[in-house]
C-alpha cells in the first residue's frame, strides 16, 4: 500500500468484522520510531490464525483467496527495521476479555518508510461505514496530541448518528484542526 493509513484502515475494517464494539487506533511518534497499535474487543483469534494471518494466502474472507492487508503491514515495518507483533484471545477462551490487539514499529527516518499519508480520511471512512461501532484515535508525537472518542461524541449528540452529513463535517474539521495546531505548534518549537 502507498500510505500507512490505508494499511490502519485495513486492519480497523478487520476489527469492525470480527464484531469489536470498540476499535482503538493509536500511534505515537518519537524520536524517529512511529508505533501503530490497533487494538479491538472483538471475538479474537485462535493461536493458530494469528499465526496464520502474516500468509498472504491465508484469509477467512470467501469473496477472495487471499488476503494481503496484516502481509503487507508486516512487510512495511520490517522494511524499515521495524516489528509487527498481533496478541489476540478469542472470544470462548475469555468471554469477557477477548479482542486482538496488533502492534506494528517503523523506523521513520529509513528510506523505505511508507507515509502515514491521510489519517483522517482513514477515521471518516471508518467512521461513516460503521456508525454503530466506536473508535477511539489517538495520534501523539513530541509536539502534542491529536484525539477523537467516538464514545464522547455519543454522549453529546444523543440520538443523532455519527454519520450524518452535519456530523461527519464536524468530525473532519475538528481533526483538521488538531492537525493544523499540532503542525503549528511544531513549526514554533522548530523556530526557537
Amino acid at each position: 500500500m502507498k500510505e500507512l493509513s490505508l494499511n490502519i484502515l485495513d486492519v480497523a475494517e478487520n476489527s469492525v468484522k470480527a464484531g469489536a464494539s470498540l476499535t482503538q487506533i493509536l500511534l505515537t511518534e518519537h524520536d524517529g520510531v512511529l508505533t501503530l497499535e490497533i487494538v479491538d474487543d472483538g471475538c479474537g483469534m485462535s493461536e493458530d490464525i494469528v499465526r496464520s494471518v502474516v500468509d498472504p494466502f491465508y484469509t477467512t474472507r470467501t469473496t477472495r483467496k487471499v488476503g494481503m492487508g496484516i502481509p503487507l503491514l508486516k512487510l512495511a515495518c520490517e522494511q524499515t527495521g521495524g516489528s509487527l507483533a498481533i496478541e489476540s484471545v478469542t472470544q470462548e477462551a475469555n468471554p469477557v476479555e477477548h479482542g486482538t490487539h496488533v502492534t506494528a514499529t517503523f523506523n521513520t527516518n529509513h528510506i523505505d518508510f511508507t507515509p502515514l499519508g491521510d489519517v483522517s480520511a482513514s477515521i471518516l471512512t471508518l467512521i461513516q461505514g460503521h456508525p454503530d461501532t466506536d473508535f477511539l484515535f489517538r495520534h501523539q508525537t513530541d509536539g502534542g496530541t491529536v484525539e477523537l472518542d467516538t464514545r464522547e461524541l455519543r454522549e453529546v449528540l444523543e440520538d443523532v448518528p455519527l454519520n450524518s452529513y452535519d456530523v461527519m463535517e464536524w468530525i473532519g474539521g475538528n481533526l483538521q484542526e488538531q492537525y493544523e495546531a499540532l503542525s503549528a505548534d511544531a513549526g514554533m518549537s522548530g523556530e526557537e
